[in-house]
């Protein structure tokens, strides 16, 4: 099913991958991705095409009810992981833990947590990748240039304002789907 990934979004939807295009399930094994801009449902799509494209498998996590028959088999076999999003958890924490639970996690986020316009980013996603210990890739999707440009691994330092002036720089100039939410 590779081959016909690739036809679809290097033919037919005419995407190019750029930047760390070594970065392969080889390589990192853990780590947290972020997707920016997150503007559109299509976004999934492309992400996906991008995992098929790449060969790298990676995860997202989803609240505990959602992992229960009939649907729940299928979320776990396509890289899905539950918590427990109750008000008493730390959830930075239960997910650090999945990191440490698993030989290979790579997760995949929208720090933006909505597909709306946001003027700031959430900072759970890195927060997960400092007490996880593992690096941020990140990720564009430029539906203007449609290119999926990969970073090279970033390591959290402990100066937050400067990580986050560097991970917005990345993406400066990138248009997502709808190019008002970007």
């Amino acid at each position: 099913m590779r081959w016909l990934a690739k036809f679809i979004y290097f033919k037919i939807l005419g995407w190019t991958v750029t930047g760390n295009t070594n970065f392969s399930k080889d390589t990192i094994k853990k780590c947290v991705i972020i997707a920016v801009p997150h503007t559109s449902w299509h976004d999934f799509f492309i992400g996906i095409y991008l995992r098929k494209v790449t060969g790298v498998k990676t995860n997202f996590i989803g609240k505990k009810e959602l992992f229960t028959w009939p649907i729940g088999w299928y979320f776990k076999a396509i890289g899905g992981a539950p918590i427990d999003r109750t008000s008493r958890q730390n959830k930075v924490e239960a997910i650090a833990k999945l990191f440490n639970d698993k030989d290979e996690f790579r997760l995949a986020l929208a720090p933006e947590g909505t597909r709306k316009k946001v003027e700031e980013w959430r900072t759970g996603f890195y927060y997960i990748a400092k007490a996880a210990k593992v690096p941020i890739i990140m990720f564009t999707l430029d539906f203007e240039n449609k290119q999926n440009k990969v970073s090279e691994p970033f390591y959290p330092t402990d100066n937050v304002e400067a990580d986050f002036k560097f991970m917005k720089a990345f993406y400066k100039g990138v248009k997502g789907k709808i190019p008002e939410y970007s």
